[in-house]
Formats: structure tokens, sequence, C-alpha cells
């Protein structure tokens, strides 16, 4: 986790337009939290969406088994070792730890969500925030992310993008969540808020902690050089020293 500040997960140009984005998407997490704790029916918007997508046949709902399985622990550790895999091929370190510690940060905070929420579907499930969209959102959050550093987008292009392609993501899997009757759409809405809350956060801790780390290396390379006694200055290796002849010094 060596670097300076051109290999930051976080882009600086990004830093204060995504912070805010993370602000307002944790506002949004609480105050559906509060709206649906407890609750175990469908929203009048949840009703209507799914009263759209449900049912869906083929080939849609092969589209929508495939885009979940991204999502299950199977599927989801093979994406994020794809991208590890492709993070280290570009001897990129600090960027595989994000993707690693990103994606636990995020499935974490939803699994820890839900039983504080307490929203059910079908039965005693939890549901909220749909941990299948937060994942996938933040999967492709960090890889527009790094993409966005190594082309050195500027802030409005940059943030454009990298929101972009969480939207795009988050859509998909709150579709297919959705259209398999596993999630409400609130519950998928909340999901990708919440990934959009943590992966900035995630980004500068790593960033941070990577900083540290390499200040800490560079300080102990100066105060503590290499061993080896070094020959003043002035005199060579073979001058004499007085009463003892000649000798390496």
């Amino acid at each position: 986790m060596t670097g300076g500040p051109e290999s930051a997960v976080l882009p600086p140009s990004l830093r204060v337009a995504l912070g805010l984005v993370a602000a307002l998407a944790a506002l949004v997490v609480l105050v559906f939290g509060i709206t649906y704790a407890d609750d175990s029916e469908p929203g009048a918007v949840d009703a209507r969406i799914w009263a759209v997508v449900d049912g869906t046949g083929p080939p849609w709902r092969h589209l929508a088994v495939v885009t979940d399985f991204l999502g299950e622990p199977v599927g989801a550790v093979l994406v994020v070792a794809a991208v590890v895999t492709g993070c280290l091929l570009l001897r990129q370190p600090r960027a595989a730890v994000f993707v690693v510690t990103g994606a636990g940060l995020t499935v974490g905070t939803t699994t820890l969500l839900k039983p504080v929420v307490g929203r059910t579907i079908h039965g005693d499930n939890l549901s909220y925030p749909s941990g299948h969209t937060a994942f996938l959102t933040a999967v492709a959050l960090m890889v527009s992310l790094l993409a966005a550093g190594r082309l050195g987008l500027g802030r409005a292009v940059g943030t454009a993008f990298v929101l972009a392609a969480g939207l795009v993501a988050g859509a998909a899997m709150g579709w297919a969540q959705v259209a398999l009757g596993s999630h409400y759409a609130t519950d998928t809405l909340g999901g990708w808020c919440t990934a959009l809350a943590v992966l900035p956060v995630s980004a500068w801790l790593v960033d941070r902690t990577a900083d540290r780390l390499a200040d800490r290396t560079t300080a102990g390379r100066r105060t503590n050089p290499p061993t080896g006694e070094p020959t003043p200055v002035g005199r060579s290796a073979t001058d004499t020293v007085p009463g003892r002849g000649r000798r390496r010094l």
C-alpha cells in the first residue's frame, strides 16, 4: 500500500463532490430506514413498480437471474477476485486493497443495517437495504474511480462518469431484485445509496492509511541509514595511523 498522491484511489479533484454525494446518500438511507422500519408491506411506489416488472418472462428473467448471481456469495467473490487480479496486473496494490476494503465495508454495512431497520419481505426475510444492489453498485463505483484517476478526469467529468457507472450498475441489479421478487424497489434504492455513502469514505481511509505507511517508511530510511563505518573526509582507506603502522580504516 505504498505510493504517492498520484496513486490515490480517490482522485483529489473528486473528493469534495463525492463527499457531498456520500453525505446526501447517507441521509436518504437514514430517512428510508426510519420510514420503513419494522414494515412488512410494499409502499405505494413499491407496489406500482412491482406491478410493472413482476412476473417477467424469458429471456428477461434469465438475465435477471444472471445479474442476481453477481451479488450472491460465489458470484461476488468471483467479481472481486477478477477486479483485484486486474489491479495487480496493472501493478496497483493500493487499488487492489481498495476493492477488497470497499466491497467488504459496503456489504458489511447493509448486513448491519438490516436487523436495525427490521423491514421484511416474504415472511421474516430482512430486506432493507438491498445487499445485492449495494455490492454491484460499489464495484462499479470502485472501477470507475480507479479509471477516472488513471485517465486524469476533471471534477465535473470525473464525477459524472463515476455516478453514471454507479447508476447503471445499481439500476441493473435493482431491476433484477424487484423482477425476481427478492426486494422492494425502495430496498434497492437504499442499497444504491448505501454504496454511494460508503465508497468515498472507504477510498479516503485506504488513501490515508497508505500515505501514512509510505511516510513512515520514508522517515525510517532517513533516520536509519545503511550501517557501516564511513571513511573520514580527507583520509584514504589506507592512511597510516601513528604508532600502529598502516591499516585499513
